[in-house]
């Protein structure tokens, strides 16, 4: 993708290299500096001398920052991040504008081990995550090398998980979410609960298709072979594709997500069409 010396967004909440803990106040820059240079004179661990400091606050602190330096493949993960965020601003924004609507676009929270959000605290062990309660966006930059390990290596592969999870912050602002939440709530049996939770994924991707088709014709980011890319990457996290890995048989009714087929299915239609109105997979089906 021709990402680079393009605009990156400001709506960034880079929370990496910090810890969760419990309490509500938190331990300040100079005290953790004074723990490492401690740490460093001694020999000791400077995670359990700032462990002692926590406790000797009375059990208050809440959240350690201990710097770590970025490898420069970590920041240029970052870096691609940002300026794929500003470009979904950008194709979102001038979507809802036609229509005569605002577009409140979503923040991007970086992180890495676990995570506090309004929806709860979360491993990166969960992947890539969209909270409607705070209408943020959570990325583990650590998912990139799992999408090369799932067999989608690549920009564009990046690109279209960023994509796809403010496809889902779409469907909140929308009140589409909401009324997915509903019918699940009425569901019969969890068949029926994850047919329509597939339904919701397969319309994020269709909007990741929506955001791409958009981009490249607003900034011309796509290069030859970026579209396959995008699609072996939709292939490669199909729910059938992830049991077959796992060594489970097929279990359609046991699907969240999608299938490989529907996946691709539904992201090219979105980078075919570049319309929003292509999307509603519960009027058309998987």
């Amino acid at each position: 993708m021709r990402w680079k010396n393009k605009r990156r967004s400001q709506r960034i909440d880079d929370r990496r290299g910090r810890g969760i803990a419990k309490g509500g106040a938190k331990l300040s820059g100079g005290v953790v500096i004074i723990a490492i240079i401690i740490a460093v004179i001694t020999g000791q661990n400077p995670l359990t001398l700032l462990g002692g400091m926590m406790q000797q606050d009375g059990g208050q602190s809440q959240q350690v920052e201990i710097p770590q330096r970025q490898s420069p493949a970590q920041q240029q993960h970052a870096d691609f991040s940002s300026v794929i965020l500003a470009s979904t601003e950008d194709v979102w924004s001038a979507i809802f504008q036609q229509q005569g609507q605002q577009y409140p676009a979503p923040t991007m929270v970086l992180f890495d081990g676990r995570v506090q959000s309004a929806c709860g605290v979360n491993s990166e062990a969960v992947g890539p995550f969209y909270c409607p309660a705070d209408q943020k966006v959570y990325l583990s930059l650590s998912f990139f090398k799992q999408l090369e390990q799932l067999g989608a290596p690549g920009d564009f592969a990046r690109a279209y998980v960023i994509g796809h999870e403010v496809g889902h912050h779409i469907q909140n602002i929308t009140g589409t979410e909401r009324q997915v939440r509903q019918w699940q709530q009425q569901a019969s049996s969890t068949s029926q609960v994850n047919q329509l939770s597939v339904l919701m994924e397969l319309q994020a991707d269709c909007y990741a298709g929506v955001w791409a088709h958009h981009a490249n014709k607003q900034q011309n980011m796509l290069e030859p072979g970026d579209v396959e890319e995008g699609l072996q990457a939709a292939a490669s996290i199909g729910d059938d594709s992830l049991q077959k890995r796992a060594g489970r048989r097929i279990n359609v009714e046991a699907f969240t997500h999608g299938s490989s087929q529907q996946r691709v299915k539904w992201l090219n239609t979105g980078l075919q069409s570049g319309r929003y109105e292509a999307c509603n997979t519960f009027q058309q089906g998987a």
